[in-house]
Order: C-alpha cells, then sequence, then structure tokens
C-alpha cells in the first residue's frame, strides 16, 4: 500500500517525529510505502509529491517544523474538491492519506472521507484543544518555552518594578497558559474559558505590587474581559474563515498601567512557541501516534484517527475527535487562582 503524508495547519514541534514513527512502522513491519504532500493540502490538490523513504526521515525526531511544509489551504476551495483529489491518487498510484493537523484539518479529513476518500488522522494542535486525546504532542514543548520565557521576564520586571504581561497561544482554551504560568509563578493568569474583570486583574496586580512583587500576567490569545464580546482580532480571517488572534496583551497593559499606576510592558511570543526542537515527552508521543497511524492505515480504518488515553495510544473516529473542544475545568482553574495576586 502506498501512503501519501500532509501536515497542515499551524507547525509544530514533533511533527517530524510524528513523519519518522509512521515511515519506519510502516516500511519495516507494515510493508507500507510513502510520499510525503508537500505544503499540506496545497500538495495533495496539486498533486506535489515527495518520496519518504527510511533514508529521508533519519534523524528528524528532534528537528522542530515539518520536513514536508505546511499551508492553511482548504482543500475544498479552488480546484480542490473529493473528485480532483481522488484523480490526483489515481494518478498517482497513492492509496490513501495520513492528515497530520489540527480541527482544521480534521475537518476537511473527515468532509473527504465521508466522500469516500481513504483517510486517516494524527492530532497536532499545539493548544491541547483536542476532547478526543488526552494531550496532543507540541503542547509540552509549547509550555516550556512560554515558561522559560516567562521566567526571562520576571528577572527584567524585577529590575524596574514593572508589570509584565505575557500573551501566549490558546484561541478557545487556556491550557498554554494556565501550565506555563503556574509553573512561572504567575499573579494573574487570563484564559478564554474565565471572563474576568479588569478590576479583578488590577487588584491582583497590586496585590502582587504592594508585597514587592513585580507582577506577572499571563493572558491567552482568546482571552475576553467580561466587558468585550469577542476576542481582540484585528488580522482578518484564515482560510477556514477563523479570526487571526494576537494583541491582547498589547490592549491590556495600557488599561493595567492607568488602573494601578504601574507601568506595564507586554510581550507577545507568538510563533516562538512553535519553534525549536521538541521535548523529550512529544519527540515520544509524536513518534508513537506515528507508528500507530501506520497501524490504522494497515487496518483499513479509514475515518479514525490516533488519540492519548492515560498512557495507551487508541483509535478514535473523526466524529469523536471534533465532536467538543477540551477546555480548561473551572476546578483547574480554581486551583491556580489560588496562587494569584
Amino acid at each position: 500500500m502506498r501512503i501519501g503524508i500532509l501536515t497542515s495547519g499551524g507547525d509544530c514541534p514533533g511533527l517530524n517525529a510524528v513523519i519518522r514513527g509512521a515511515v519506519l512502522k510502516g516500511t519495516e513491519i507494515n510493508g507500507q510505502e510513502f510520499v510525503g504532500f508537500r505544503d499540506g493540502w496545497r500538495g495533495v490538490v496539486a498533486g506535489d509529491i515527495m518520496p519518504l523513504e527510511r533514508s529521508d526521515v533519519r534523524g528528524i525526531a528532534k528537528q522542530g517544523g515539518t520536513i514536508l511544509g505546511t499551508s492553511r489551504t482548504n482543500p475544498f476551495e479552488g480546484n480542490g474538491g473529493p473528485e480532483r483529489i481522488q484523480e490526483m491518487l489515481d494518478a498517482n498510484g497513492i492509496d490513501a492519506i495520513m492528515a497530520i493537523g489540527g480541527e482544521g484539518t480534521l475537518a476537511a479529513a473527515k468532509r473527504l472521507t465521508d466522500a469516500g476518500l481513504k483517510i486517516v488522522g494524527v492530532p497536532k494542535t499545539v493548544d491541547n484543544d483536542l476532547d478526543a486525546t488526552d494531550y496532543t504532542f507540541g503542547f509540552d514543548t509549547a509550555v516550556e518555552i512560554a515558561t522559560e520565557a516567562m521566567d526571562r521576564l520576571r528577572t527584567t520586571g524585577d529590575s524596574h518594578s514593572r508589570c509584565m504581561v505575557a500573551e501566549v497561544m490558546g484561541r478557545h482554551v487556556g491550557w498554554i497558559a494556565l501550565h506555563s504560568g503556574m509553573a512561572a509563578g504567575a499573579h494573574a493568569i487570563l484564559i478564554p474559558e474565565q471572563k474576568t474583570s479588569m478590576e479583578q486583574v488590577a487588584e491582583w496586580v497590586k496585590s502582587a505590587a504592594d508585597r514587592g512583587r513585580a507582577p506577572l500576567v499571563v493572558v491567552a490569545e482568546g482571552f475576553t474581559p467580561d466587558h468585550a464580546d469577542d476576542p481582540h482580532s484585528e488580522r482578518g480571517l484564515d482560510a477556514f474563515g477563523r479570526p487571526r488572534l494576537g494583541g491582547i496583551g498589547e490592549r491590556l497593559a495600557p488599561i493595567i498601567e492607568e488602573m494601578t499606576g504601574i507601568e506595564t510592558r507586554a510581550t507577545t511570543l507568538g510563533h516562538i512557541q512553535r519553534g525549536g526542537v521538541p521535548t523529550a515527552y512529544d519527540r515520544v508521543l509524536a513518534t508513537r501516534l506515528g507508528m500507530a497511524a501506520s497501524d490504522i492505515v494497515q487496518s483499513a480504518s479509514w475515518g479514525q484517527m490516533v488519540a492519548l488515553r492515560g498512557t495507551d495510544i487508541v483509535t478514535v473516529g473523526f466524529e469523536e475527535a471534533l465532536g467538543r473542544l477540551k477546555t480548561v475545568p473551572q476546578r483547574r482553574y480554581r486551583e491556580a487562582a489560588m496562587l494569584f495576586g
């Protein structure tokens, strides 16, 4: 069986480890052959492929990014669609697709599977927001990077007696903000799941300052203050019609300064969280997911994806993966909030 692998959506530490795991297990155990689609769904629609043999994946597990490239192309737009993609697969002798991506990628994969294409999935989201899996690869790395950045922000904040606002990724959920904020000893953590007033934020900041600390506020990009209706977005929409978020930290900093009288600076970590080498945990998890994805192709379990439950790799349907977001429970936020101020 000849399998085409794609990586789609935002890049993520661990993508290369998934590719390596799938190719090694597939070629050595399952008798499979692999090619890669360049730049996600764009490569699928255009038939832009590259060979993926064992020699091509040697040593890539420790590399960040993706050797295949990625994009946010919608496979149903332009010259796409299930008929066009099936024609491309037939012309190149490709029997099935392994799609590595997040919510948008897996939603497209489900639509294509429903139309008769043979596709399996590997969940990828730095935000850790897919409910069907306990953890997604890349999340651990993003938390480590964010925590280190906040440790550095705290030293400059201490030197100048400033309040520092660190904006991290988190479109709909606040897992990165929660974990990195707790690890860095933040005095306030603001997440999309929790409406918080600016008065409360100012109270936490003043409380920390009154104890002689330089306040650290961590905010997820999708956070909405209780006086606003929607997350801050000023960069239009992506290919799937979702607002491009970012900039809430810069919006909050002057408000905090005005309300508290404490000089406040904001830093947006942005794409730094996606870059660099994956942690050991993410390398192992990604490798296991890639190996398991080869197995579900072997069993012809189309419309399924691999997932982590506890310490076991399991298989779930696309519809389960897309059913709901894995949000931060109120109990977890209350647990963290005990440390605020």
